[in-house]
């Protein structure tokens, strides 16, 4: 069973915030004793760890092929309010394969994310 999936960040609190805009809640929200500023963020039964390490830059692969798939609830209502603060829409709203309204946008760090109505 995966545990959770961990990233880099530029900026944790823009990540936080992204992320919580899309259903996530904070579970961890701390400064390792290493330093480095570090945040879990719930999603349904997943769990999406980010890293904020001064020095360190994410580098993201800016194709769709590679991304976060998330369902959410009430995608063509999100999407303009997404658009309107400032979320880069990299393939609009549109059906997928099985026919439900999917959207892909990119966080804060340029990472491709899959919205698809749940």
């Amino acid at each position: 069973m995966l545990k959770h999936v961990s990233f880099l960040t530029r900026d944790i609190g823009a990540t936080v915030a992204f992320y919580e805009r899309l259903g996530a809640t904070t579970e961890k929200d701390l400064t390792t004793p290493e330093g480095h500023r570090r945040a879990v963020l719930r999603l349904g039964d997943g769990l999406l760890q980010f890293f904020q390490i001064t020095g360190e830059t994410p580098a993201p692969h800016p194709h769709w092929a590679e991304h976060i798939a998330l369902h959410v609830t009430g995608l063509r209502a999100l999407l303009p309010i997404l658009k309107e603060g400032g979320v880069t829409v990299t393939r609009d709203l549109q059906p997928s394969p099985s026919g439900r309204d999917m959207a892909f946008v990119q966080d804060p760090d340029g990472r491709q994310v899959e919205l698809l109505e749940a």
